[in-house]
C-alpha cells in the first residue's frame, strides 16, 4: 500500500517528549525535511524479549510517522556483539561479558564459540524483526565490525585531554566534560558510589565516575590489538562511534529504553560531544519498562516471553500467535507509560486483527452500493495520524483505527465508489503508520513452503469431507471436520463451499498460560 494523501492537513507538526528538556517539543530537523535518527539495538546473546521489542517498536513508529508527513528518514540501529558487561547500571561496569556468559549457559553450549553465538542470535533478531513487520534500518552496524573506528575515536579523545590510559584500560575523564549528567541528572560522584552495587576498582582512575573506553583483559574471549595493547571496547563507545560514522556529528533523535538514560546515553553524549565539540542529539526519546501480567519479566517466574516463542509455530516449539496481534498489543500502551502486557489484551487484539482483515476484504471486494460513510472514515484517518503526531499517542490512534474498521464493516453488503476510495486510503494509512497489515508474510522461504503444505493438506481433507457429505456419510464428514479442528483450523460452511482459517494463535495463548 502507498502512503495516504495528507495534503488536507496544514503543515503537520510531529511532537515528541524530549528527555533532555523533560517536555514535549516539535521535532525540527537540523536539515529541513531530513530526519537523522539513531536507536539503540540489542545485545545479541539470546532471543530478544517482548520488552526489547516494545522499545524497538517505538523507534519503528517514529520512522513511520515521520515518513507519513513527508520527512526523509535516515535510520540507524546497531547490534551489540561485544563489550556489554553484566553490571550495566553503572557507567564503568564490571561483571562478566554478556556474550561470554551466554556461551557458558546450557543454551550456549551448542555453539562452537562466541562468534557463532552472536551470529545465530543476530539472525534470529532479524527474523523476529521481519515477523513484526518492522521497518529495516538504513544501516544496522555491528560493534565488532567497527573496532578500527572505535580505536581512532579513543585516540582522538586522549589527544584532546578527555581520556587517559591506565594499566587496566583507557578511561573517559568525566571532569573534562562539564555537562556530564545533563540528561539523567546523575551528576554526583558521591551519590554514585553510595547507590551502586559495584564499581570497577582501579587505583589509577582519577574520578569514581570515569568510565572505560577500552578494557585490557587477557581473559576476555573477544580481543583486538590497539595502541594500548590487546583488549576490547567499552559498551558505551560503540553507539557514539557508529552514530558519528553513519549520521554525522549531529543527529536529530536518539532513542532507546528508559534503562539506557544512565549510564549508556549519558556516556554517549560525553564521548560524542567531546569528540566533535557539537551537540550530539537534539531529542532523546525513551520507552518505559514492560511487565507481564503485572509482574517484572523473569525466567524464574516463567513469564519471560520472547517474540520467537510467541510467534513461531508449534512445530518449532512456539505458540503460533499472529505476529500482527502481538505487534498491536506491544504498541497499544503509550511508550512513556509503564505497560502491562496481558494475554487478555492479546486475545482482544487477535479479534481486532481479524476485523481489520475483514475490513480489507470489504474495501476491495464488497459489491457496489449506496453507502455514505466516506466522511466518517476520513475523520478516523485524520484522527489516527493526529494522535501519532502527538507524541506517538498510540491508544488514541488505535481507538481511531477501531472506529474506522467499524465504519467500513457497515458497508459489507454494498459500498459506494466514494466510500471504497476513503476506506482504501484509511487502510493505507493504517498500513503506513501503525504497520499492522502484513499481507506479504514475513517468515523464511522454508516457513512459506510449510504453510503451503499445510494449506494443501487442509484443502484435501475438506474435499474428502465434501465427498462424504455428498454421499450422505455424515458421520465420516463430522469425523474429518473434528480432525481438521484438532489441527488448529476453524471450518466455516457457506453457500459457496467450506472456508477455513487457522486458529492456533488463540489455542497457543491458552496453552502457554
Amino acid at each position: 500500500m502507498t502512503n495516504t494523501d495528507f495534503s488536507n492537513m496544514s503543515s503537520p507538526v510531529f511532537r515528541l517528549h524530549n528527555t533532555l528538556s523533560n517536555r514535549i517539543e516539535p521535532v525540527e530537523p537540523l536539515e529541513p525535511g531530513k530526519l537523522r535518527f539513531y536507536s539503540c539495538g540489542p545485545t545479541v546473546y539470546s532471543y530478544a524479549h517482548i520488552g526489547n521489542f516494545r522499545t524497538f517498536l517505538t523507534a519503528d513508529l517514529i520512522v513511520r510517522t515521520a515518513r507519513e508527513i513527508g520527512l526523509e528518514t535516515h535510520y540507524v540501529s546497531n547490534i551489540t556483539d561485544v563489550g556489554h558487561l553484566t553490571e550495566d547500571d553503572v557507567a564503568d561496569s564490571g561483571g562478566e561479558d554478556r556474550m561470554a556468559l551466554a556461551l557458558s549457559s546450557k543454551e550456549g553450549k551448542r555453539f562452537a564459540n562466541v562468534w557463532d553465538l552472536a551470529r545465530f542470535y543476530a539472525n534470529e533478531l532479524l527474523r523476529d524483526w521481519s515477523r513484526l513487520n518492522m521497518i529495516e534500518p538504513d544501516v544496522r552496524p555491528r560493534a565488532t565490525e567497527h573496532i578500527a573506528q572505535q580505536i581512532r575515536t579513543v585516540e582522538a579523545l586522549i589527544d584532546s585531554g578527555h581520556a587517559y590510559e591506565t594499566d587496566s584500560g583507557v578511561y573517559f575523564s568525566v571532569d573534562a566534560f562539564k555537562d556530564y549528567g545533563r540528561l539523567s541528572g546523575n551528576i554526583s560522584g558521591d551519590n554514585l558510589s553510595e547507590t551502586t552495587r559495584e564499581l570497577v576498582v582501579d587505583d589509577e582512575k582519577r574520578n569514581v565516575r570515569d568510565f572505560a573506553l577500552w578494557k585490557k583483559d587477557p581473559k576476555h574471549l573477544m580481543q583486538w590489538y590497539s595502541p594500548w595493547g590487546w583488549g576490547f571496547p567499552g559498551w558505551h563507545l560503540e553507539c557514539s562511534v557508529m552514530a558519528l560514522e553513519y549520521l554525522g556529528e549531529q543527529i536529530d533523535i536518539h532513542g532507546g529504553g528508559e534503562d539506557l538514560i544512565f549510564p549508556h546515553h549519558e556516556c554517549e553524549i560525553a564521548q560524542a560531544e567531546s569528540y566533535s565539540g557539537k551537540q550530539f542529539a537534539r531529542y532523546w526519546v525513551h520507552t518505559r519498562f514492560l511487565q507481564v501480567e503485572g509482574e517484572k519479566m523473569a525466567k524464574s517466574k516463567g513469564n519471560f516471553l520472547t517474540v520467537h516463542e510467541l510467534v513461531s509455530d508449534a512445530a518449532s516449539g512456539g505458540r503460533g500467535i499472529n505476529p500482527m496481534a502481538l505487534r498491536l498489543s506491544l504498541i497499544s500502551g503509550h511508550y512513556r507509560k509503564p505497560y502491562n502486557f496481558t494475554f487478555d489484551t492479546l486475545r482482544a487484539n487477535l479479534k481486532h486483527i481479524e476485523r481489520l482483515e475483514q475490513s480489507l476484504d470489504v474495501a476491495r471486494n464488497a459489491p457496489s452500493g449506496t453507502s455514505d460513510v466516506a466522511a466518517r472514515i476520513t475523520a478516523a484517518s485524520e484522527r489516527l495520524l493526529a494522535a501519532m503526531l502527538d507524541d506517538l499517542n498510540t491508544p488514541e490512534a488505535i481507538a481511531a483505527l477501531l472506529d474506522g474498521i467499524k465504519t467500513i464493516l457497515t458497508c459489507k453488503d454494498g459500498i459506494s465508489d466514494e466510500d471504497r476510495s476513503a476506506a482504501q486510503q484509511f487502510l493505507s494509512r493504517v498500513d503506513s503508520v501503525l504497520g499492522i497489515i502484513n499481507e506479504e508474510g514475513s517468515d523464511s522461504p522454508e516457513s512459506s513452503e510449510e504453510d503451503d503444505e499445510f494449506a494443501a493438506t487442509i484443502e484435501e481433507m475438506l474435499d474428502r469431507r465434501q465427498r462424504a457429505r455428498a454421499s450422505r456419510d455424515f458421520a465420516l464428514a463430522d469425523s474429518i471436520r473434528n480432525e481438521i479442528e484438532e489441527m488448529g483450523v476453524e471450518v466455516m460452511d457457506s453457500p459457496d463451499g467450506a472456508k477455513w482459517k487457522r486458529i492456533t494463535s488463540i489455542q497457543g495463548i491458552d496453552a502457554g498460560e
